[in-house]
């Protein structure tokens, strides 16, 4: 489920986060993300730096190289960086710099950009928190939740492979951490059925289905799938984990790489 064909140096992103909606503590594992996918060659933070709660943010603008834009809140109860934003986006979009963008909000506002963007043959990625309203998050090619992204950056690696059902998250390594909630997810029987649909879509005739076109359906069908919202880092050991498909390693037929195929367990040919 890596990001296409391209080299991701070769994609330039716009990446446009609204600051009412996103900490900066996930800073680092946020750019990481987005550095899988693109250069992020446009880089714009929107809020009013004038409030106080906003001031985490700049002593990082400068180590991410991101431009801070300067929005008053001219009416109360009404997020003036919303129109700032889209304002911006539509900019880039006809000025034809960037190939991708990466909406970074909780808010469901952003919908209908989103979906504008993506009509215009944009590939749009989402990150945000897992309270972000299913809307926005439909409206993304792929949405990433920010918690993960969290974790992932700031804790070591599990020296062993999750459980399907793990819930608890383990002991914090610094007292920063202690804060944080676990975000890993149960492999519900809803997942499973998403997971065995898909592979019946894109099986061949014996049943098999090569493990790449499994993974960008599963995206297309649910933009915020991802093997890490259930504590694995790949979506392979998720696979093994379930303990209802087969799995087939093979050598491809051009190269050294290696192709995983999968199949529901009990297949007949």
């Amino acid at each position: 489920m890596e990001n296409g064909k391209e080299n991701p140096s070769d994609i330039r992103l716009a990446v446009l986060i609204d600051a009412d909606n996103v900490s900066h503590t996930n800073i680092r594992g946020m750019m990481e993300e987005i550095a899988r996918y693109g250069n992020a060659t446009i880089k714009r933070i929107y809020g009013d730096w004038t409030r106080p709660n906003l001031g985490g943010w700049k002593h990082l603008l400068l180590n991410y190289a991101i431009t801070p834009v300067q929005q008053f809140g001219y009416t109360t109860g009404k997020n003036a960086t919303d129109s700032a934003m889209i304002i911006d986006a539509m900019d880039i979009l006809y000025s034809e710099k960037a190939d991708g963008f990466c909406l970074v909000s909780s808010d469901s506002d952003f919908t209908r950009l989103a979906t504008r963007l993506r009509e215009a043959g944009k590939t749009v990625y989402g990150i945000g928190e897992q309270k972000t309203p299913n809307a926005f998050i439909a409206a993304c090619d792929r949405f990433i939740y920010m918690e993960i992204l969290d974790e992932s950056s700031h804790e070591e690696p599990e020296s062993s492979t999750p459980e399907v059902a793990a819930t608890e998250q383990k002991p914090a390594k610094q007292p920063a951490q202690a804060k944080k909630k676990k975000t890993i997810k149960k492999i519900s029987s809803d997942v499973i059925k998403l997971i065995s649909s898909t592979i019946s879509d894109v099986e061949d005739e014996n049943g098999w289905a090569y493990l790449g076109e499994v993974g960008s359906l599963l995206l297309k069908k649910q933009p915020s799938f991802d093997s890490r919202n259930y504590g694995f880092e790949k979506l392979t050991p998720m696979i093994k984990a379930i303990g209802l498909y087969e799995i087939d390693v093979r050598e491809g037929a051009h190269s050294s790489s290696k192709h995983i195929y999968i199949r529901i367990m009990n297949k007949k040919s």
